[in-house]
């Protein structure tokens, strides 16, 4: 993930620096940073910290006021890991 989100965030930020001296609706400045600062990757090396992250994935929905209970959100992998039933999203493929 961080060789890909630096590829991204340089490759981005060389187009802008090479269009600086075109007409700019917003700020002739460059931002600092591509990316939001409190968004960040890690690995996930423990079972519980594997089974916390699913579970807030999977309560997305339910905390958003989409869905009363996660296994009601047709895009959930919840279905899956709780009654092994197959599903629109593929797990493990």
């Amino acid at each position: 993930m961080q060789v890909l989100k630096q590829r991204v965030s340089l490759r981005i930020r060389k187009k802008q620096r090479s269009a600086k001296n075109q007409f700019q609706l917003l700020s002739s400045e460059l931002p600092r940073a591509f990316w939001q600062p409190r968004f960040h990757d890690f690995n996930v090396y423990t079972k519980k910290k594997y089974l916390e992250k699913l579970n807030y994935i999977h309560m997305n929905p339910v905390r958003r006021g989409l869905v009363s209970s996660p296994e009601l959100w047709k895009w959930s992998s919840f279905r899956f890991y709780s009654y092994g039933e197959e599903g629109p999203v593929k797990i493990g493929e």
